[in-house]
């Protein structure tokens, strides 16, 4: 049976690199390419829609090749939903939708997931405080945590390989903590988990710089929401190290998004305002190539799946300070790269006003 999953995997890799070569033809003829602008870093018509071959070889193994692996109900109702967003990702690559239209479409898979997939938060436990059961707010609760995480990988697919490379760290992480760690008794969670891996690396050459195809809507929304939904079968009975995990795990794209809606609150812009000062801008401005600057993004990736590692084998007390210190970590960096402005640096500020004050009672 191992055997088998391992040859499904590899051939799920090898289905995605031989699909992605006519998924690109196919871009070009309908129109779904990106041409250079102020905006985007490619100086060249470059195609889009790179996530279906990653959708198509995913698809294919699961339902045919894994076929019996997994609860065939929970399967096609996460199907339905995948056919959505795949399908508001390429309208978005050959027309370009509006933001409440992406959200639209990002509603209909996640209510079509909650309904008939059964991919749903039902149940909170808060430590000290005890298990509160959601009821009503199981709906919003998860339509909240889909859109919300499937909008922060799309945000991140900014340079070549970016978006694909974070999603193979993620996911892997992802499907570890299921496996060895969480041990929430759905192994064939971990095992489509696995599945999307393998697609993913099966597309990176030919999207890693100098890319030949993009992911477009059509995949960052797709891997985006894969995520979600993967890291909502764990939190059927969700407790507070269940829920901070997929986060850590996320850290890039979450902390990118976050901060860039506080950037353009302070700044008085309209949250969906388009702008160059991204995680992936910053480490460019600041001197980095193209490629050095993936590959960055990518260790710092790794840091956070090295630290989400931590919190299933640790204690509350070492929970607690796991988050503190990562938080504060954090802030210190995204201060010394300018991910707010420039001059929006208050811990570094205050850490230089003690160090400077500390000083001075010295030399006296």
């Amino acid at each position: 049976m191992k055997l088998k999953i391992i040859v499904c995997l590899f051939a799920t890799m090898l289905i995605s690199a031989v699909l992605t070569p006519f998924v690109r033809k196919l871009a070009f003829k309908i129109g779904a390419e990106d041409d250079p602008n102020k905006r985007r870093m490619n100086k060249i018509p470059m195609p889009t829609i790179g996530g279906l071959a990653i959708f198509a070889a995913y698809t294919f193994t699961t339902m045919f090749l894994l076929r019996g692996q997994m609860p065939a109900a929970q399967l096609w109702g996460m199907f339905g939903g995948e056919v959505i967003i795949i399908a508001t990702g390429m309208i978005d690559d050959i027309y370009e939708l509006r933001p409440r239209q992406k959200v639209l479409g990002i509603t209909l898979a996640a209510l079509f997931v909650f309904f008939f997939g059964h991919v749903r938060m039902t149940l909170l436990t808060v430590p000290i405080f005890g298990s509160f059961h959601l009821g009503w707010l199981s709906l919003p609760i998860t339509w909240i945590w889909i859109l919300a995480i499937t909008n922060a990988v799309n945000l991140i697919d900014g340079l070549d390989g970016l978006a694909t490379g974070i999603a193979i760290i993620a996911l892997t992480t992802m499907g570890i903590t299921g496996m060895f760690f969480l041990n929430v008794g759905n192994t064939y969670v971990s095992i489509m988990i696995f599945t999307l891996v393998t697609a993913c690396i099966g597309f990176l050459p030919y999207n890693f710089f100098p890319a030949r195809i993009y992911l477009g809507d059509t995949g960052s929304l797709f891997i985006g929401f894969m995520i979600a939904v993967f890291s909502l079968n764990g939190l059927k009975n969700a407790t507070f190290v269940t829920v901070i995990i997929p986060v850590i795990i996320l850290g890039v794209p979450i902390t990118d998004t976050v901060y860039a809606i506080l950037r353009r609150l302070l700044n008085r812009q309209p949250i969906s305002h388009a702008d160059k000062h991204h995680l992936h801008h910053r480490l460019m401005q600041m001197g980095l190539t193209h490629r050095q600057t993936v590959l960055v993004i990518y260790g710092i990736a790794m840091i956070f799946s090295f630290i989400s590692l931590l919190y299933p084998i640790s204690n509350l007390w070492g929970t607690i300070l796991l988050t503190v210190a990562t938080l504060i970590g954090l802030e210190l960096f995204v201060e010394s790269i300018g991910l707010v402005g420039k001059n929006r640096q208050p811990l570094l500020n205050w850490i230089k006003k003690i160090v400077k004050g500390t000083t001075s009672k010295n030399n006296h």
